[in-house]
């Protein structure tokens, strides 16, 4: 089966340290319970908002102003048809400058041979439009 993938770029009033910073900030832009580090090389949180939705996520790369991503090693989707979609989901956040000032841009990319992007597209939106701004 052939890897899907959704992929969004935005341009942000903020610096990519502040970037990062917003983006580790999971608990500012994500809307439900988090439980666990969000900003640690290694660590796992989990996200869960109501009975709706649940995932694990494992920080996989820490690169200050440049690169989050995480590894979603579990889901539960209870909106879509095949309830675990999103588990083996590689999400990353890829930050540059442009124009070298205080300008960044933010590439948000999730890919998983399952992903729908209709579910993925709204998630990985809120990230870049609302932790960024709210920094």
């Amino acid at each position: 089966m052939k890897k899907r993938s959704f992929t969004t770029t935005i341009s942000v009033d903020q610096t990519p340290n502040q970037a990062f910073a917003a983006i580790n900030n999971v608990r500012g832009w994500w809307s439900g319970e988090i439980e666990g580090a969000t900003d640690r090389l290694g660590a796992e949180f989990t996200y869960r908002y109501e009975d709706a939705d649940r995932s694990t996520q494992k920080v996989m790369e820490l690169s200050p102003g440049k690169k989050v991503a995480w590894h979603v090693s579990d889901s539960h989707l209870s909106f879509v048809k095949d309830k675990n979609e999103w588990t083996g989901t590689d999400i990353a956040f890829d930050i540059s400058t442009k124009k070298a000032r205080r300008k960044s841009v933010l590439r948000t990319q999730a890919s998983n041979r399952r992903l729908n992007a209709a579910v993925a597209a709204p998630t990985l939106r809120a990230c870049s439009s609302t932790a960024i701004c709210a920094s």
